[in-house]
């Protein structure tokens, strides 16, 4: 079955699901869904950074500041994130919840929940997803968001954790 085929629950402002149907149809009709994000950070403080694939549904090709993806029906935050860290990264870790977050353009309407993981790797990277990843300094990452395509909803968890958890871009 591809990522187009997969069942995915439709929300509500509330985060209740009102119905289910294929990604492909909740592309195409840009109705809410649920989704992680995962903010890698090694243990120097430096942050997972990937580009994105030319297939991928939405943003191919942009650079991500976060792991993660649109949960199927029935999945919860805590099991979608799992799979997500397992099947993009190729690990079996356990990311640390931190906020929900909600985002909305004219591509995409995420209802989501934000983690944190700290990993140094090595990671086997899912082929069909991402192109390269790389660790890079949080004020280098944020300097290349304003010159390169990044992920908007990625960028805008990335400023949500530093303005809620950081007074320094220092951390893990």
């Amino acid at each position: 079955m591809s990522a187009a085929d997969e069942f995915v629950d439709v929300i509500d402002d509330a985060g209740n699901t009102i119905g289910v149907v294929t990604r492909r149809a909740m592309r195409a009709k840009r109705l809410p869904h649920r989704c992680t994000y995962v903010l890698v950070f090694n243990s120097r403080g430096e942050l997972f950074i990937h580009q994105r694939t030319a297939t991928k549904d939405v943003y191919p090709s942009y650079w991500d500041v976060c792991i993660g993806g649109v949960l199927t029906a029935g999945e919860s935050f805590a099991e979608g994130v799992r799979r997500e860290i397992r099947e993009e990264l190729g690990i079996d870790a356990d990311a640390v919840e931190l906020f929900s977050i909600r985002y909305a353009d004219e591509v995409t309407f995420a209802h989501g929940m934000a983690y944190r993981l700290a990993h140094d790797g090595p990671f086997a990277l899912q082929a069909e997803e991402i192109v390269r990843g790389e660790f890079a300094p949080v004020a280098d990452v944020l300097d290349r968001v304003k010159r390169e395509s990044f992920c908007p909803d990625g960028v805008m968890v990335l400023n949500q954790f530093l303005q809620r958890f950081l007074v320094s871009p220092r951390f893990v």
